[in-house]
């Protein structure tokens, strides 16, 4: 272990992974190292055992729940945009190679205590039952100004500069009534509240777009993809890319402490009294904890079922956003729903996880409205974890440090995060254009 590597990656989470993968094929020599000795970190999968024994200190599950090993409880549960970030680095480092996708069934919003399914075309806005006759006439006009819009092309913009008027402005251009403006702003652009609405209106209108691109993209019936047997493989995958391209993967490695010289800048890293010398530390919060600071709790339910969620149309796998105004929050509630369609469970069984940011002390209450539309429910995990953000300069100390996963079920606010470390890391952006229809190849419809 004694030698010197460009870059020392702690911890073996979907980001940590991914930027070692991205740079290990950017030629630097990179050493990831963890302290599990699982892949995955905070975004592990769980078989029906590990989860007994995580949430019930118990090593036997109840025998009714099928076979033990075909379970892949995800700890992190997100979906995947067909046509997002995340597809465009899988290609762009041939990751998808490793992996195998199958569309998601559906996508829904909450709305007065029901579900229904979200509409994100003009064709579907005027069969939507989310809207009135009028109403669908005008959110028609609107979702056609979004397929149209480009960025490049002036004539598309009907005289609206996006980057100076703010998406309230729009919307209201458009005469659209409230709850409208609640399923696209939360189940179309995916924004977790409604803080969007005063800012420069660019970002609004590319999350539709992205939204739509995307659902058009398998042809399914929502915007999203997901792996066969769940999130725990993505971190295993681009640590196979990590290692083609020369990476060194450690794990169950005790007490991996970062060494700092006397500027304070980080120089290595000690683990069973050897010492790793390096030029730069990634990792996530857990490694340099006092170097972040909290910003808030997620809180989250896991049920097994033996039932898809009721009026889903009987969908394997659905996404549903339950909007901060339907219940009275000041940010949005998530259910996410797949089943062994995917491979994570035993022939009909269902895992359905209810997450959002923890505004209480008390989950069991706070998940409620989520946790009702469920249907009967064989067994449920409530859990909660602390989200953390970095605080340190990363120039100064050469320490790079993720940020806790949120209450998301999609992997935007994930690969953004990535991203954003990647340039940071290397001094460059990311070239993301690739030609994503070569991907098409690696997803099952």
């Amino acid at each position: 272990m004694d030698e010197e590597y460009d870059v020392i990656v702690l911890g073996t989470g979907l980001k940590e992974c991914i930027l070692s993968g991205l740079l290990s094929v950017d030629g630097l020599k990179v050493l990831h190292m963890d302290r599990n000795d699982y892949y995955g970190g905070e975004s592990s999968s769980l078989n029906l055992t590990q989860l007994w024994k995580r949430f019930r200190g118990s090593d036997t599950p109840e025998e009714n729940l099928g076979a033990v090993r075909e379970y892949n409880v995800d700890m992190i549960p997100k979906f995947i945009m067909a046509n997002g970030t995340l597809v465009q680095t899988l290609i762009h480092t041939d990751v998808t190679k490793y992996l195998n996708f199958k569309a998601v069934d559906g996508s829904f919003v909450y709305k007065k205590g029901k579900i229904y399914k979200v509409p994100a075309t003009d064709v579907e806005a005027l069969k939507s039952p989310l809207m009135g006759l009028f109403e669908k006439r005008r959110a028609r006009k609107f979702f056609i100004y979004v397929q149209d819009y480009d960025e490049k092309d002036p004539k598309s913009h009907e005289g609206l500069d996006l980057r100076k008027v703010t998406a309230r402005e729009i919307i209201s251009k458009y005469g659209l009534e409230d709850d409208t403006i609640d399923f696209i702003g939360h189940a179309l652009a995916l924004h977790n509240d409604d803080d969007y609405l005063d800012q420069p209106a660019i970002d609004f209108v590319m999350r539709i777009k992205l939204y739509a691109e995307s659902l058009a993209r398998f042809q399914g019936g929502s915007p999203y993809i997901y792996p066969l047997y769940g999130l725990g493989e993505l971190p295993q995958a681009f640590a196979r890319l990590s290692a083609v391209y020369g990476g060194t993967y450690m794990l169950n490695k005790p007490e991996c402490k970062v060494e700092f010289d006397s500027s304070g800048k980080a120089i290595g890293v000690t683990s069973a009294g050897e010492t790793a010398k390096c030029k730069k530390v990634v990792c996530d919060p857990s490694y340099l904890s006092d170097k972040v600071k909290k910003v808030g709790k997620v809180a989250r339910a896991v049920c097994i079922m033996s039932h898809p969620i009721p009026d889903t149309n009987d969908a394997h796998s659905v996404q549903i956003i339950l909007p901060q105004k339907q219940l009275g929050r000041k940010s949005d509630m998530y259910l996410f729903c797949c089943s062994y369609a995917h491979n994570v469970a035993p022939k009909g069984k269902y895992i359905a996880f209810v997450s959002a940011e923890a505004e209480t002390d008390n989950p069991e209450e706070e998940l409620k409205p989520g946790i009702e539309l469920l249907g009967p429910i064989d067994e449920i995990f409530y859990h909660s974890y602390d989200t953390y953000v970095p605080t340190n300069q990363q120039e100064d100390d050469n320490c790079f440090i993720s940020g806790t996963y949120d209450a998301t079920t999609h992997f935007e606010s994930t690969v953004a995060d990535v991203l954003e470390m990647y340039t940071k890391i290397t001094g460059k952006t990311l070239d993301l254009s690739v030609d994503l229809s070569a991907a098409s190849a690696a997803a099952e419809n």
